[in-house]
């Protein structure tokens, strides 16, 4: 025999295909899992209420209804006052009193519009025009039936309307977006 080593071959060889890590023919397998320890236990059920977070997370909701509830407050009580006195003269400056709560009601509902996204404001924006319309669709056809003699509706009754048809227009908005998809 010869003392020569062989001679290398004129190619490597070629690996097959699953040996390659990645191949799409290698079985995937998912990570091994990693040791963290578990999240501290609470202590009692008091644990699971943060009274800062919720005060924060409702604080608008929170207003909105002390408003309300200033607002029916001033208002039963100046129609009590006022149906006691008839003939005072400060009966006036009474019965314009729940004006007050009605106009910080108005003011929160305008500053909560001014903190939505791009999407709520124009669904909002959808909704007032619909309520708008709505509403003065049905003042003046109730105007032409009293011109025919139905009995006079007090316009306290307007703004009343105009929130029942924003609602409306919310639900009806909230239907179509859900069932568009």
């Amino acid at each position: 025999m010869t003392d020569q080593n062989p001679a290398p071959p004129a190619e490597a060889p070629v690996d097959p295909l699953f040996t390659h890590p990645a191949s799409p023919f290698e079985r995937t397998n998912p990570p091994s899992p990693v040791a963290f320890p578990s999240p501290p236990l609470p202590l009692g059920p008091a644990t699971f209420i943060t009274p800062m977070a919720t005060l924060t997370a409702y604080k608008t909701q929170i207003q909105f209804g002390f408003a309300m509830l200033a607002y029916l407050m001033v208002l039963v009580g100046s129609v009590t006052v006022v149906r006691a006195n008839p003939e005072a003269g400060w009966r006036y400056w009474v019965a314009v009193l729940p004006v007050l709560p009605a106009g910080i009601v108005i003011w929160l509902v305008v500053r909560q519009l001014g903190r939505l996204d791009e999407v709520q404001k124009r669904t909002q924006m959808q909704a007032i025009g619909f309520a708008l319309a709505a509403t003065g669709l049905v003042t003046f056809g109730y105007g032409f039936l009293e011109g025919a003699g139905l009995p006079q509706l007090s316009s306290i009754f307007v703004l009343p309307m105009m929130a029942a048809f924003w609602g409306l227009g919310l639900l009806g908005l909230a239907l179509r977006y859900r069932f568009r998809r």
